[in-house]
């Protein structure tokens, strides 16, 4: 399963660890739609998978 993280605050959703209401196992995608950050409270849709969030190209210029 998958990290993701939060363009906003930059929590890191694991779920091999889970939250304080998500049990562990549970992977991003199956989060409830309601499930916000537990940081800043942004919803999933701020959300980016965390291989892409750190590796992503800058443009030089």
């Amino acid at each position: 399963m998958e990290k993701y993280i939060c363009t906003l605050c930059g929590y890191v959703y694991d779920p091999a660890e889970g939250t304080d209401d998500i049990p562990p196992g549970i992977s991003f995608e199956d989060l409830p739609e309601d499930w916000v950050c537990p940081e800043c409270l942004a919803e999933k849709e701020v959300f980016q998978l965390e291989y892409l969030a750190t590796h992503r190209k800058t443009p030089r210029g």
